[in-house]
């Protein structure tokens, strides 16, 4: 499920999703502004609540919409909270890349990623929360494990990416494959932003940088 398709105005879908459906929840997606807020509403109840405790009727009266046009969409709430998760990774990949683009050295983009790292643990610790929340269905759920393992597959493969881009325009020297070394950099910061988040009043200054010292000796000469 994409989050780009069907562009059908409210009226039709709020009496498809009243009426019912033969067709798969989970097969279609909603595109606009009414799916941002459904997103949204998702990702603070899981922030607040986990997703055990963020029913559809929470999301649906936090987005202002109705509790059977969620069912119409998504189908559970875990299929919505990957819709969540991956919607926020999309976007956050984006600005990760203008970002990222901008850098002339391998300081500059080192720089950046770490950067990036700790606007999001202290700007929008939700998002976190969200992933790792997702990570904890997905060993319980066959369904879900299949669609958290795409997710991770397409966000290596992105970051990889930019890592040979940027190795082809001489600011990076990798020393292993870029989906390597983007797997690395990926699980670096999944464990620090894991503990910035359990021990909020620490100062983490000094473990950023020894983290960024590991990420220079894979990325520069």
């Amino acid at each position: 499920m994409d989050a780009v398709a069907l562009d059908r105005n409210a009226t039709e879908e709020d009496s498809a999703a009243e009426g019912g459906s033969t067709t798969t929840p989970g097969a279609r997606s909603l595109s606009g502004e009414k799916a941002q807020r459904i997103v949204e509403a998702m990702r603070r109840s899981v922030a607040r609540r986990g997703t055990a405790g963020s029913t559809f009727d929470h999301v649906s009266r936090e987005a202002g919409v109705s509790r059977g046009l969620l069912h119409y969409y998504f189908g559970t709430k875990e299929q919505l909270l990957v819709e969540a998760v991956r919607r926020d990774c999309e976007l956050r990949l984006e600005l990760l890349e203008r970002q990222l683009s901008t850098a002339q050295t391998a300081d500059d983009f080192i720089d950046l990623m770490a950067q990036n790292l700790q606007e999001t643990v202290r700007e929008d610790p939700d998002f976190v929360t969200l992933v790792f929340e997702l990570f904890t269905l997905s060993r319980r759920n066959e369904d879900i494990a299949v669609e958290y393992a795409e997710l991770m597959r397409r966000t290596r493969a992105q970051v990889a990416g930019m890592l040979a881009d940027a190795q082809q325009e001489g600011i990076l020297c990798l020393h292993a494959e870029p989906e390597a070394v983007a797997e690395v950099l990926f699980s670096l910061a999944d464990g620090l932003a894991l503990r910035m988040l359990a021990e909020p009043d620490r100062d983490f200054a000094g473990t950023v940088q020894a983290g960024i010292a590991c990420v220079r000796a894979l990325l520069t000469d």
